[in-house]
């Protein structure tokens, strides 16, 4: 019988406080974001209920959600191809001048990478080390084919980073740990929550000399879509961001970044479900729902809520979308709390 959300927070806290090593630890309450979680698993369930989800209909989802992923992935690492750019590399097989070959290659092999991971995803796959070296071999192939798909045998600096990884002698030992980690917790920690944690630790790790970034991020999605999620997209926009977040992680503070990956995930479940029920046009940028004349809340306390996951919303490039349901939600919400409050 799988467990509710709130007794998988209580387990999670309960947990964190027995061990020892601080990588396993958050420094918050995570009952914070239990209106997150919720909301999430509320999509999931509605999500759920299209199942089984007509093959072209999936086909056309998978297709341009796959392709953000690829774009977006790669972004985050420097590669300057478009969106645009990066479909006509991958479905019509054209070169796009003044880009450089590695530029394409990292778009064909990340597209390699996600087939060998759908091909994965089942409920009862278990993570290993050999499909976290595969998945680096299929993101660095063509690309540095003496690295690809082996553990670092040096040690390695990141800039901008606030850590060194550690001693490449300790890389196996710490990966089989991080794997074996996520084993023992999948039944006790919220997907996202385990994801998170997973993500962070792997970064830490910085396993390879190439492609860490990439690979993580493949790794990640294949944790959550085991459990019927889809993935969760990082955006190139949300590359400082997201750097700042694993940053902070690595003093022990994972609420930045878990945030961003709920965020990132609510956008995904928001894709796939505006598809479903063609309801897309239903969400609209914030600059546009807070001109109309009976918004009682302006474009910047509207976008706050919304870079706080308090409202439902997601992020397209630089612009937050969301729904005048939302805002109202979250007005009856508060009225609600005030009326409640004692004199």
């Amino acid at each position: 019988m799988s467990l509710l959300i709130s007794d998988k927070i209580n387990i999670f806290v309960s947990d964190i406080k027995k061990k020892e090593m601080d990588w396993k630890k958050f420094n918050f309450d995570i009952n914070e974001f239990e209106k997150n979680l919720r909301r999430i698993e509320a999509k999931k369930s509605k999500l759920d209920t299209f199942r089984p989800i007509p093959a072209i209909v999936l086909s056309s989802i998978k297709e341009a959600l796959n392709l953000e992923w690829i774009h977006h992935s790669n972004g985050i690492e420097g590669n300057t191809l478009t969106l645009q750019e990066t479909r006509l590399v991958l479905e019509e097989g054209i070169t796009i001048k003044g880009k450089s070959l590695r530029e394409h290659f990292e778009a064909m092999n990340h597209q390699d990478a996600i087939t060998y991971i759908e091909h994965l995803v089942k409920p009862d796959y278990k993570l290993t080390v050999s499909d976290i070296l595969e998945v680096n071999g299929l993101v660095l192939q063509n690309i540095e084919k003496d690295f690809a798909g082996r553990f670092r045998t040096a040690g390695v600096r990141i800039s901008g980073a606030n850590f060194v990884p550690p001693n490449a002698l300790k890389v196996p030992d710490l990966t089989s740990e991080l794997t074996e980690w996520v084993l023992s917790q999948s039944d006790v920690l919220h997907p996202l929550v385990l994801a998170t944690l997973f993500h962070h630790r792997f970064v830490w790790i910085h396993p390879f000399f190439d492609g860490n970034g990439r690979t993580v991020r493949l790794m990640f999605n294949l944790l959550l879509m085991k459990e019927g999620y889809p993935p969760a997209i990082i955006l190139k926009t949300d590359r400082k961001k997201y750097y700042d977040a694993l940053n902070k992680a690595n003093n022990g503070d994972y609420k930045k970044l878990f945030l961003l990956m709920l965020q990132a995930m609510e956008r995904s479940l928001d894709i796939y479900i505006s598809n479903l029920e063609d309801h897309a046009n239903d969400y609209m940028p914030i600059s546009s729902i807070v001109a109309e004349p009976e918004a009682v809340y302006g474009q910047e306390y509207v976008s706050l809520l919304a870079r706080q996951g308090k409202i439902d919303a997601y992020k397209e490039g630089k612009t937050w979308y969301t729904t005048a349901h939302a805002i109202n939600e979250y007005i009856e919400k508060r009225e609600r709390k005030r009326v409640k409050k004692p004199l």
